[in-house]
């Protein structure tokens, strides 16, 4: 550009001339037939990690903040988690969106907590403890699990004795958030379980996934012009088209009209009068 032969410097805007990649391409869920199948193989071959991986499949929590959790971030009579700390390169640090979030609890996860945590007060006492390891998720020192030993000694070792495809384990928050939003659910409820920084991360990430709202909303741009369309019962009823007459005089008509019979509306009750207004 010094020397004038470049006009602009197009290291400012290189999302004009890189490629876009759609971030699609990394979500690559479980279904829930492999869910039930590697929970199957983490009971027969690591049972230490039961509840571990049953509370990422149920919360998305990602490996970090699975790491980070300590029993008094569990709230187990209001079945709920408050994910506030995350692991990464080794320390402990806030979660991923610098904000803590609340995720909710199945009953299937919070009876498996409660166990697990009467399992880590008989491993106290037996070890000799002075205390309950504070981290829910602990190896048999009482300290909190070690994320690239998870990932490649327990996790990948599962997914081979299972037969199911080689996945990533940040694959399993995309699971928990895919299968809430096939069967249903809001995604709004999807992102604030998933700690997004926005609707938008939201949909961008699974908006594939989101159910249509009806094949009858098409269908109903066939009926003909000047048809209104069958949308089912509204909660305010039209007022019926025909009046019966009553032969009652309006006193309050102008002259002319005091003859006129009084409109009732059949069915209903009676037509309010506009004479005096």
């Amino acid at each position: 550009m010094e020397d004038e032969l470049l006009t602009v410097n197009p290291a400012l805007k290189p999302g004009k001339f890189l490629p876009q990649v759609s971030k699609r391409r990394s979500v690559n869920p479980f279904t829930r037939k492999e869910v039930a199948t590697f929970l199957e193989a983490v009971q027969s071959h690591a049972p230490r990690y039961n509840s571990f991986f049953l509370c990422a499949v149920r919360t998305g929590m990602r490996l970090g903040e699975l790491i980070a959790l300590q029993w008094g971030d569990i709230d187990f009579h209001g079945r709920f988690i408050e994910v506030q700390r995350n692991c990464a390169l080794g320390r402990i640090g806030t979660p991923k969106s610098g904000e803590s979030r609340r995720v909710d609890m199945s009953l299937e996860l919070t009876h498996s907590l409660r166990n697990l945590q009467t399992e880590r007060q008989l491993e106290a006492a037996v070890n000799g403890w002075e205390e309950t390891p504070v981290w829910v998720f602990c190896n048999e020192a009482g300290n909190h699990l070690d994320p690239d030993n998870v990932r490649k000694r327990v996790f990948f070792k599962i997914l081979k004795k299972a037969g199911i495809r080689h996945l990533r384990i940040h694959d399993l928050g995309h699971t928990f958030a895919s299968l809430l939003l096939q069967q249903g659910e809001s995604p709004v409820y999807v992102k604030e379980q998933m700690g997004h920084s926005s609707i938008q991360v939201t949909v961008d990430l699974y908006g594939h996934l989101i159910r249509g709202g009806n094949i009858q909303a098409v269908d109903r741009l066939d009926g003909p012009v000047g048809k209104s369309p069958e949308i089912g019962q509204s909660a305010t009823q039209p007022q019926p088209s025909h009046f019966v007459p009553i032969k009652k005089p309006c006193r309050n008509a102008p002259q002319g009209l005091k003859n006129q019979p009084l409109m009732v509306v059949a069915g209903e009750g009676f037509e309010p009068s506009t004479f005096g207004l």
